[in-house]
């Protein structure tokens, strides 16, 4: 299998100067650099992620060679070409150019894709598009490299949700999706349902979020609550909630953990809030539960 190259390892194929880049920012799912080339004549190898070029500065003639067939238009300052994930492609110019790539991954446009079309999607690929003057595109890339400068509050935040959205004017006007066949109850694959129960049993002593659960099994969250309810008889919430309530349940009859390591261990805020949900769902407090284990 080819390997796929992270954004960073781009330079050792396609060497340039690092104008801007988002490297350790927080970001998920999403990233940014921008780069000063000379004219090149290079492989850009197979992608993790899904690219969009933004130039910049300077104006060049370009050809690109994509699954076998060239095009060639000349590009400069408000022009983006796209180029979808795990795609090799051959890329000629001769003039300087300052261009921004943006990043973004495969299990974000699977989960916008998912949950846009609610159906469970297989693939998403983007359209070979050297050149579009799309006002969308360009401004979504202004938005991102804006933040990467400035590094504002919620920055993390802020930039998904701008992602979101430019994933979203992808698949309006440049993508193809390929679905996954459903399960016949409307519910979650076998697959899907075994990697949701591993992901929250080894995920029970940390804050668990929907958006978190629904991204492990590649679908949105209104897909995913639905889907897990079809298959589960509960929706997520309860769910998550009865296992840690196992564990705990297992911990104070196995082990001499106090009671607030305990409600550590499996995810509650504290000694107070396991004992109310402990209390109410098994109808005996943990104290009460741990002394009836050694007695018996």
């Amino acid at each position: 299998m080819t390997e796929l190259v992270p954004p960073e390892r781009l330079p050792e194929w396609v060497p340039g100067r690092v104008l801007l880049a988002s490297d350790g920012l927080g970001w998920r799912h999403v990233g940014l650099r921008s780069y000063h080339y000379r004219g090149q004549d290079v492989i850009v190898p197979a992608m993790r992620d899904f690219m969009l070029v933004g130039y910049q500065a300077g104006a060049t003639p370009m050809q690109r060679r994509f699954e076998s067939r060239w095009t060639r238009d000349r590009l400069g300052p408000g022009a983006v070409s796209l180029l979808t994930q795990a795609q090799k492609a051959h890329w000629t110019w001769v003039e300087p150019i300052d261009v921004t790539h943006v990043y973004l991954s495969p299990a974000l446009m699977a989960e916008v894709a998912s949950e846009a079309m609610d159906r469970h999607v297989a693939e998403v690929c983007l359209a070979d598009v050297l050149r579009t003057e799309d006002p969308v595109l360009t401004a979504a890339i202004a938005l991102i490299s804006g933040e990467a400068r400035q590094q504002g509050l919620g920055g993390a935040l802020y930039v998904e949700s701008v992602a979101r959205a430019l994933g979203v004017h992808l698949l309006r006007r440049y993508a193809s999706v390929k679905f996954r066949e459903s399960a016949a109850s409307g519910g979650l694959s076998p697959t899907q349902t075994r990697r949701i129960v591993e992901y929250v049993e080894a995920n029970l002593a940390e804050p668990m979020e929907l958006s978190a659960m629904a991204a492990e099994v590649g679908l949105g969250a209104t897909a995913f609550t639905r889907r897990f309810r079809k298959s589960f008889d509960q929706p997520p919430y309860r769910y998550v909630v009865s296992r840690r309530l196992e564990r705990a349940r297992r911990l104070l009859a196995e082990t001499p953990a106090p009671i607030k390591t305990v409600a550590a261990a499996c995810g509650f805020t504290d000694q107070a809030h396991l004992t109310r949900l402990f209390s109410r769902e098994l109808g005996v407090s943990p104290a009460a539960c741990r002394r009836a284990s050694r007695s018996a």
